[in-house]
């Protein structure tokens, strides 16, 4: 699925964490946004040349792989990480987004989404986003 400078491709789902290996058998077909609410998502992101993600954070933990190429992970507090294949990133409830400076080259991630509770910060509990 394109998102116009990023190809997504869903590859699994669960609908509950602890999935049920035994009855859920819809994990390649399931309808996912960002995540499943109590479940698990599994995607490819193929980041285009030049493509930058909206800042973001999600009420998941997230596992993100660097398969191809290279990628900077932006954090909210201005911090780059500059990825490249073989680096695996854990996100826990950050408001971060991925961008990829190459003018040639797609950058390939997995990402597993893991539903998580709300991040809460002084009392206060943290949105999940899209900003």
């Amino acid at each position: 699925m394109p998102s116009g400078d990023a190809l997504f491709t869903l590859l699994w789902t669960t609908k509950e964490v602890p999935a049920d290996n035994g009855t859920d058998l819809a994990g390649a077909e399931r309808d996912a946004g960002l995540t499943i609410r109590e479940g698990s998502v599994i995607r490819m992101v193929d980041f285009l040349p030049g493509a930058r993600s909206p800042m973001h954070r999600s009420h998941s933990i997230d596992y993100g792989l660097v398969l191809e190429g290279q990628i900077d992970l932006e954090l909210d507090g201005g911090d780059i990480k500059h990825l490249h294949p073989g680096d695996v990133v854990v996100q826990r409830g950050t408001n971060h987004l991925w961008s990829n400076a190459s003018s040639s080259e797609a950058a390939k991630m997995a990402f597993i989404l893991i539903e998580a509770k709300p991040l809460v910060i002084n009392g206060k509990t943290i949105n999940d986003s899209l900003i």
